[in-house]
Parts: C-alpha cells; sequence; structure tokens
C-alpha cells in the first residue's frame, strides 16, 4: 500500500523571501514522517528578489514536482486548483510614517464620514423636520439646540460604533467588523480577477 500526501493550498499565498519551499506555501499531511519531512524542504519557486508581485501557480505544478521526488506516493489535493504566490519583501517601517499613515488615514475617514453625515442631513432636511416636532411637542420655536439636536448627535455616535463593533482596541461582539468583511470581499474578488485573466489569456 502507497503512501499518501494531503496538500492543502489558500487561493493566495504570501512570502517574504524569494526562495520559495513546499512548506511555506502548504499544509502537508502524510501517513509516512520520513517523506512529509523531505517533501517541506522542497523547493517550488525562486523568484527574482528584485520583483515582488504576484505569481500565479497550479497545484498540478506543485503534483508534478512531489511525483519527480516521490514517484511512489499518491497525491491528494485539497482547496484551490489555481493559486496566486504574493512575493512581498519584508519591510520594517520607521515608527513616524507608520503613525503619519494612521492619522492620513484617520483624518480622511473622519471628514469623509462628516460630509456624508451632514450631506444626509441637509438633503432629508432634518433641521426643519426637529423644528416642526419641538414646536408641535412644547409649543415653542426651537433654537436649532435643543435635546432633539443633542440626543440624535449622540444616538448617532453611538449607533456608529456599534455597527462598525469596534472602537480602539475593544470589540463589542466577535463577530468581524463590516469593514472587515468588505476587505475580504474585496480580496476575493481581487484573487478570482487574477486567476480569470491568467485562464483567458491561456
Amino acid at each position: 500500500m502507497s503512501d499518501t500526501l494531503y496538500l492543502q493550498l489558500d487561493m493566495n499565498i504570501q512570502v517574504q523571501h524569494p526562495h520559495v519551499y513546499l512548506q511555506d506555501i502548504a499544509r502537508l499531511s502524510c501517513t509516512n514522517p520520513k517523506i512529509l519531512n523531505r517533501l517541506r524542504v522542497l523547493p517550488v519557486a525562486n523568484l527574482d528578489s528584485e520583483k515582488p508581485g504576484r505569481y500565479v501557480m497550479s497545484v498540478m505544478d506543485l503534483v508534478d514536482m512531489i511525483q519527480k521526488k516521490e514517484p511512489e506516493l499518491t497525491i491528494t489535493p485539497v482547496g484551490e486548483p489555481d493559486f496566486i504566490l504574493t512575493y512581498k519583501k519584508e519591510s520594517t517601517p520607521g515608527t513616524l510614517f507608520r503613525w503619519l499613515k494612521v492619522f492620513l488615514v484617520c483624518l480622511a475617514t473622519f471628514f469623509g464620514a462628516a460630509f456624508s453625515i451632514m450631506t444626509f442631513n441637509t438633503d432629508v432636511d432634518v433641521g426643519t423636520l426637529f423644528q416642526k416636532i419641538y414646536f408641535q411637542v412644547t409649543g415653542k420655536i426651537s433654537s436649532g439646540f435643543t435635546i432633539l439636536e443633542i440626543s440624535y448627535s449622540i444616538g448617532l455616535a453611538i449607533g456608529v460604533l456599534f455597527f462598525f463593533n469596534h472602537f480602539s482596541h475593544l470589540k463589542f461582539s466577535a463577530d468581524p467588523t463590516p469593514m472587515q468583511v468588505q476587505m475580504r470581499k474585496y480580496e476575493d474578488d481581487v484573487n478570482t480577477t487574477i486567476l480569470e485573466d491568467l485562464n483567458r489569456e491561456k
């Protein structure tokens, strides 16, 4: 009875070294520990160290490499038939540069959200609505700074925090935030597009 190797791969695998081995890109399981140890250090790619980027590979390429080294081995791939190898140089940006990026992102997010909220309130004329409600309930003319505006502002801030499920290091639940969900969808769409474009070129 021949030994079996299970080979599991993700759609996009990030590496930070140009010399890529099988253990760097795949999760391996084999009935023979000696074969498993030999295959862990099997070279699968030698990338140009000066050209970080995305490289598309096929599982069948890996299967061919493994069979040349272990011809009697039964290989069972699990996961994606094609995958993307993302080579990214390991970099250690300075603390000042990292904080500058965080500051700029926070600035753009804050003013972008503020602009969106203001345009929404202007479009639906929330100010006039509050004035009418205040006059109907109290019989007085609203000054524009009443309990309605205050509670609306506080409720809006609390609603944003609960919606994004994130404030500094505090999370209100174990669920991923909407931003994390959207980023994951975006990554999946990018990976799918890259693989489909390659298949069309072939």
